[in-house]
């Protein structure tokens, strides 16, 4: 039988940033991923929330390195979003467990997410699609986090 998680994979010094209080149409959304590209910052984990009173709430993960050029390119829509709330958290970690064999297995997600709660470790965001399940945690936990994981799916880095 194969191996269900087959790699993990890790990626130190990450960011995350949390618009809150964002206009829900998307031209909105657009606009500020735009301007971040437009500044060079590469965004990597993204999640939001459902609409509720017509604002939302978008996390994204990034380079520590460009913290910094990314929030110079967010304070532009402070004036046009006067309610715009920019939370920054840095010094993070991305775990990601990746398997083809995912794709047809259930309960995959609960268990590691079990793994992460049994070792104490807090996740911040987390991000999935078919083959890959990527957990941000605290880098003071990225040890925990890591030996659980890989003790349980046998793999190694």
């Amino acid at each position: 039988m194969k191996p269900v998680i087959t790699n993990l994979y890790i990626t130190q010094n990450v960011t995350l940033i949390t618009l809150i209080n964002v206009p829900s149409p998307i031209d909105q959304r657009a606009k500020i991923f735009s301007a971040l590209a437009d500044a060079g910052i590469n965004i990597d984990m993204v999640s939001q929330t459902t609409p509720f009173k017509e604002v939302i709430n978008i996390s994204f993960s990034l380079n520590d390195d460009d913290f910094f050029n990314a929030i110079q390119a967010l304070k532009v829509f402070k004036s046009s979003i006067p309610d715009l709330r920019i939370e920054v958290n840095s010094n993070n970690t991305k775990i990601s467990l990746f398997g083809e064999a995912m794709r047809h297995t259930t309960g995959v997600f609960a268990k590691a997410l079990e793994l992460l709660v049994a070792s104490n470790v807090d996740v911040k965001i987390i991000t999935t699609s078919e083959s890959d399940i990527s957990f941000l945690i605290y880098s003071s936990d990225e040890k925990k986090a890591i030996n659980a994981l890989t003790k349980h799916y046998n793999i190694g880095i």
